[in-house]
């Protein structure tokens, strides 16, 4: 399953001073004769996320998918 999401910037990492961000809107990609849907409430929008891999990982447990089975596209705001 392909998914989108968007950025926003967030806090630096207390424990590793890195920059973290926040999830935007995170979507369903479009594919042919089917549009994508919003499905950002399903994940808590309030977490920094150190990485896009971190964020895969926590969409593949909470949608309950392999890892594998889940990818990811940033998309930048217009």
């Amino acid at each position: 399953m392909l998914f989108e999401y968007t950025r926003r910037r967030s806090l630096r990492s207390p424990v590793t001073d890195a920059p973290t961000f926040r999830v935007g809107k995170l979507a369903e990609a479009k594919t042919a004769g089917q549009t994508g849907g919003d499905i950002s409430h399903l994940i808590d929008r309030s977490y920094n996320y150190h990485s896009s891999r971190e964020l895969h990982w926590h969409l593949a447990d909470r949608l309950g998918l392999a890892p594998g089975a889940v990818t990811l596209r940033e998309v930048h705001a217009a």
